[in-house]
């Protein structure tokens, strides 16, 4: 018989370029790290908070193009109204606007966080994803940088409950008005430079991946990158380039001072850096007010013992939104990784943020300060991967249990099978806490099939009934882990003592009733 040419194609399963699925075991994982990371942010007095996906286009921020139809690094699409509407670029921006409308209401200072994906209308690629989740803490309605401070703090604190040790990362801090007073010199100053000076400002940021000559083309006429695609350039002088690179390059690193902390030990502290930068920028007004601020930070952290080993000034940060006004910071891990390339380079930033004193006030008629910062959680996830840490572990998940159906095809049989899983799921371990999760087989497949789902899906232990343990009031328990474990051992070993009483362990019979204390004896086992 012919194939049926009128029959409509069947649609293609593909997933939009820069989006990803994410399986259980990255679910659980992130989960856990988020439950941490809140844990964090909570003991610091901040408190939740949730905004839309979707924000008017014009609340989003000065930094989005100014077009027809703006969706350059926005997703945006119009109302029946004809209103512009975006998916949110990150959760500043929206947090801005909720003050903004709520804020008779709001304590202040307010103390919010905030978790959620965030959306970029960008050109995709390795590590470059158009959705990806950020988790933010901010603090809005204080002016003084002891805000940055605590900030700052907060970031070093949740890296180490994240279980990335002191010495893999670092929290680098610089202020924006440094870089506005360079950007003034230059002769970048001003409302009618802002694409160049953010143009300037992201060619800084590409200092680590690119390196001192990828950046003075970025400040000059442009890059080409390996693939031909060729990025414009902020046009500076080559004197101009100079001295923005200058900034750049005045690493914290190479100039410390040594401060003793007690039993013959000293750790550096960041007033060398904050010497050479009043040096080299001091004598421009809008730098050495960024300085000051840096040497208020500086003192605030160190007495609360947070030495630069922790919190570092460092010029090379930058940021790349146009909206900071003050300090800046991102958290570096310093750890190595082997890149795509197979060089071996330090992982890299994966949280930063800033102040960003106009940003509210742009729906108020009083100024508003305010700072923060943002954790990219996949980012961060990947990172806690590299260094293994227990929150990303699956072992940490509670272990499945999964109840077969040996007669699936005859409805009276599955209250019992219903009723051993809400056993398992109502049980306890020693500590008061659930024993594990339970799965009632719902498919219609036989016993083989059945098994092979259990393992597929993990589980640690499998739940079998039959019409002959049923008439004898028991169950079967099938330790999967352990079956696996002897399946997989040599014949030499297959008629030995130890063999056959490890069979025993493997699959036994044992009365109904007993059976939550035996599948606690099984998962202690393997715990």
């Amino acid at each position: 018989m012919s194939a049926d040419k009128s029959a409509p194609a069947k649609l293609k399963a593909r997933q939009p370029r820069g989006f990803v699925d994410r399986g259980p075991a990255d679910v659980a994982a992130t989960e856990r790290m988020l439950a941490v990371i809140r844990e964090s942010f909570s003991l610091y007095g901040f408190d939740p908070v949730e905004t839309p996906f979707v924000e008017y286009t014009d609340a989003l921020g000065k930094f989005l193009p100014d077009q027809d139809r703006p969706n350059e690094g926005v997703f945006s699409f119009q109302d029946d109204d004809e209103q512009w509407l975006s998916l949110r670029y990150d959760l500043t921006a929206p947090l801005a606007r909720y003050v903004a409308e709520n804020y008779d209401a709001l304590p202040k200072p307010y103390r919010s966080y905030r978790a959620g994906y965030v959306f970029r209308n960008e050109k995709p690629g390795p590590g470059r994803f158009r959705q990806f989740m950020q988790f933010d803490a901010d603090i809005v309605g204080s002016g003084t940088v002891a805000g940055d401070a605590e900030i700052c703090m907060l970031a070093a604190d949740t890296m180490e409950k994240l279980g990335i040790k002191r010495g893999d990362y670092v929290v680098k801090v610089n202020n924006r008005k440094v870089l506005d007073g360079v950007m003034e010199a230059i002769g970048l100053g001003g409302e009618e430079n802002a694409g160049r000076r953010l143009t300037v400002l992201r060619a800084i940021d590409k200092l680590d991946k690119f390196g001192p000559e990828g950046v003075r083309l970025l400040l000059g006429e442009g890059r080409k990158d390996e693939s031909g695609d060729f990025t414009k350039g902020a046009g500076l002088s080559e004197d101009d380039a100079d001295m923005v690179l200058s900034l750049a390059a005045l690493q914290s690193g190479e100039v410390t001072e040594l401060q003793e902390v007690g039993g013959g030990k000293f750790v550096e502290t960041n007033k060398g850096v904050l010497g050479g930068m009043r040096t080299h920028f001091g004598n421009n007004e809008t730098a050495a007010a960024g300085i000051s601020e840096l040497e208020q930070i500086a003192k605030l952290v160190e007495a609360a013992g947070y030495d630069r080993g922790r919190i570092r000034i460092d010029p090379s940060v930058v940021r790349g939104l146009e909206y900071y006004t003050g300090p800046v910071y991102e958290v570096e891990l310093t750890f190595p990784v082997t890149n795509e390339d197979g060089q071996v380079v330090r992982f890299g930033s994966v949280a930063g943020g800033g102040r960003y004193d106009g940003l509210v006030g742009r729906f108020r008629p009083e100024p508003v300060p305010a700072t923060g910062f943002s954790i990219g959680v996949s980012r961060l996830y990947s990172a806690l991967k590299a260094v293994k840490s227990p929150i990303v572990d699956q072992k940490n998940e509670l272990p499945l249990v999964v109840v077969t159906a040996m007669d699936n095809k005859s409805p009276e049989f599955m209250p019992a099978y219903q009723a051993f899983v809400a056993q398992l799921r109502q049980a306890k371990d020693e500590h008061g806490r659930a024993l594990c999760r339970a799965d009632l087989y719902l498919g219609s497949s036989g016993f083989n099939a059945q098994m092979k789902y259990a393992d597929r899906r993990g589980a640690v232990c499998a739940i079998i009934q039959g019409s002959s343990e049923r008439e004898a009031g028991t169950v079967v328990i099938k330790d999967l882990i352990l079956g696996a474990e002897l399946a997989a051992a040599g014949r030499d070993v297959k008629d030995s003592a130890e063999h056959k009483e490890r069979q025993a362990q493997a699959q036994f019979s044992v009365p109904v009733a007993e059976l939550v204390e035996e599948v606690k004896r099984v998962l202690a086992r393997h715990r």
